[in-house]
């Protein structure tokens, strides 16, 4: 199936089809070109611009990419005369969600704010109509329907998944409250690269079955004194993934699952970014017995 078909098919929202051979703006204005980016027509205009420091002005050199795809993978770094400054190139996120999306929303205002050296250049979503999908047409950012089941003909297949995100030249895949199982041909074609939080401290509480408040009625019922929100990488099973990041929350004598879901929803909110915020600036590390970890920010030389 040719590129042009899918994002036809697959993107929401009235896209249309745009290119501009060797020009470092798409426009609308050439919607019968080949090589197609989603736009969505909606009353936001919506525009991608590829800028470029004058060569006067710029220095190449190739890093070590520690987490994206493979660890041997190298990325480009520009260095600026200005100060002398290292510039990583802006990453690409694709975000899956399948309700409201807050943590999806929470990435989305760190990236425009800047906190986050990134933008989401597409929603994944298997519900067309929830909140999540919806602010992002609301940001002019495009949705795509994944998988293609009986409430929604209109998704796509796997391969059809792996095409267009690599047409957004998606560099992470965040997944943000998506109850499907990822299939293996998206695992393959984004190792290491895909991310996904879990409202618990994994391994505990995890696995198929384990989602939204029955996570919280689980943990309040066991006994536990200490829940959570994890951030690891995902595999072909649910919730098995490497353990990027966590954070403790405390589990009140007298809480209910509500009380307990809100609580570790708003460190869920924290922790997300910090950890896209690191992705962004190519701070994941790998040890050698194969353990990921976030190297520290202020000091290079702490990981944690």
């Amino acid at each position: 199936m040719e590129s042009h078909s899918l994002f036809s098919r697959y993107c929401s929202n009235s896209i249309t089809l745009l290119y501009k051979k060797n020009q470092h703006m798409l426009s609308s204005s050439s919607p019968s070109l080949a090589y197609p980016s989603c736009f969505i027509g909606s009353k936001h205009q919506v525009s991608f611009k590829l800028q470029h420091l004058p060569a006067s002005e710029r220095m190449r050199s190739v890093i070590r990419l520690e987490c994206a795809n493979s660890v041997e993978k190298v990325s480009n770094v520009v260095s600026e005369k200005e100060g002398s400054k290292l510039w990583v190139k802006r990453k690409r996120l694709a975000v899956f969600v399948s309700g409201g999306g807050s943590n999806f929303r929470s990435i989305n205002q760190a990236c425009i704010e800047g906190s986050a050296n990134g933008d989401v250049v597409v929603l994944v979503t298997n519900k067309h109509a929830c909140g999540g999908a919806q602010y992002a047409r609301d940001k002019s950012i495009p949705v795509v329907l994944f998988p293609k089941t009986k409430d929604e003909p209109n998704g796509l297949s796997p391969d059809d998944l792996v095409k267009v995100l690599r047409e957004f030249e998606v560099d992470f895949i965040l997944l943000a409250g998506y109850l499907k199982l990822i299939p293996v041909e998206l695992i393959r074609a984004y190792p290491r690269s895909i991310f996904n939080i879990h409202p618990s401290l994994l391994p505990a509480f995890g696995g198929k079955g384990y989602y939204g408040m029955k996570v919280h009625e689980a943990v309040i019922a066991s006994g536990a004194r200490y829940s959570g929100p994890t951030i690891h990488f995902v595999d072909e099973q649910y919730d098995t993934g490497r353990i990027l990041a966590q954070k403790v929350v405390p589990v009140l004598a007298n809480d209910t699952a509500e009380e307990l879901a809100a609580r570790v929803l708003r460190e869920e909110h924290k922790l997300y970014v910090e950890v896209t915020t690191a992705l962004c600036e190519d701070r994941i590390v790998w040890r050698e017995d194969g353990v990921p970890l976030i190297r520290s920010k202020e000091n290079p030389e702490e990981y944690y």
